[in-house]
């Protein structure tokens, strides 16, 4: 699979994986590993929580606008987006533009595995974590398959086997 660019763009659901496979992703292929959501913390000095809280959704929807369009430029990045990146088209048109985009699916059971117990994902605050992640898939996993150029399952075992195999293709050899 050759790579637009030599980016690897990440989506899908809060919880799916995208940061801590992201960053095995990039290890293994020897790129630099970025996470959007951590970017806009660094440059606001605050927490996403926080900026939901104080101004709400769609002024951070802005914010992580500008942020991604500063992010997809790089090259030679894995780059974990946020959860709802994909909900405007401009993120999405971007995303495709300069890299080739993975959609790391993961059934909403199995992230509220992961998240339940997380504070720090402000639209999981809710009574019911489980009914949120459903709507958040029936709202997105259309937009997420939209930008992807590739499903993956949003386990350590199918993301070894895409590094392994990106990593042959890169250096010539056949996969492990």
């Amino acid at each position: 699979m050759d790579l637009h660019r030599g980016n690897l763009y990440l989506v899908g659901l809060p919880g799916a994986g995208k940061s801590t496979l992201g960053r095995q992703l990039a290890r293994r292929l020897d790129k630099a590993f970025v996470d959007a959501d951590r970017e806009l913390e660094r440059t606001l000095g605050v927490t996403i929580p926080t900026i939901f809280e104080i101004e709400g959704e769609a002024s951070f929807r802005d914010r992580e606008e500008a942020t991604l369009a500063e992010l997809v430029p790089r090259t030679g990045v894995v780059l974990a987006t946020g959860g709802g990146v994909v909900i405007r088209a401009a993120n999405r048109e971007r995303l495709k533009a300069n890299g080739t985009v993975i959609y790391l699916h993961a059934p909403p059971s199995t992230v509220f595995h992961r998240v339940h117990m997380s504070r720090n994902r402000p639209l999981l605050n809710t009574p019911d974590k489980l009914a949120r992640l459903e709507e958040l898939y029936r709202n997105r996993d259309a937009l997420y398959r939209e930008v992807a150029d590739l499903v993956l399952e949003s386990d350590r075992g199918e993301i070894a086997r895409f590094a392994a195999l990106l990593a042959a293709e890169a250096s010539g050899s056949p996969p492990a």
